[in-house]
């Protein structure tokens, strides 16, 4: 088998003609990813912008709330300090302390002190918040005992049934 010249000029030519068209289809290739490379750049610069508003609002909000909390915390320190105040605070202390002991151990000076304490760090974690303002409200023994309820048709205990 011989090889003329023709015959190497054909091979020559479509290496060439190979290559021209892979060289084609490699920069048709480029500027697709260039394109997709541009249009991710602009998504991400969209997105970068819309968190950073985003972003730059909650820390706005943040502030706003830190300080609107901070002035609640000294309006309710500055509540706190009214006259009879204190003497409220003994009050809903002693009251707890004292229904605590009737229900655990009745009669014994220890389990008031007991109780006085418990009572005391509960109302503490009220004023700072800890238990819901609803229940420092609502929870006196007052509502608690059971003292009859007059109705139109006479008077019923509240531990009855009846209505």
């Amino acid at each position: 088998m011989e090889l003329s010249y023709q015959g190497i000029l054909i091979i020559i030519a479509s290496f060439i003609t190979g290559w021209f068209g892979s060289y084609v289809k490699s920069r048709f290739e480029v500027r697709r990813h260039k394109k997709d490379i541009k249009g991710f750049k602009e998504h991400l610069n969209r997105h970068m912008s819309i968190s950073a508003e985003g972003s730059k609002s909650l820390e706005l909000d943040l502030e706003k709330l830190k300080k609107e909390n901070e002035n609640l915390r000294v309006s309710v320190n500055t509540l706190g300090q009214k006259p009879g105040r204190a003497e409220i605070r003994l009050l809903n202390i002693y009251d707890g302390a004292l229904r605590k002991m009737t229900l655990t151990a009745p009669g014994f000076a220890s389990a008031w002190e007991a109780s006085l304490q418990e009572a005391e760090k509960e109302y503490e974690e009220n004023e700072k918040g800890f238990k819901s303002i609803v229940k420092k409200i609502f929870t006196p023994s007052l509502a608690h005992s059971s003292e009859p309820i007059r109705k139109e048709e006479g008077i019923y205990n509240k531990s009855d049934g009846n209505s």
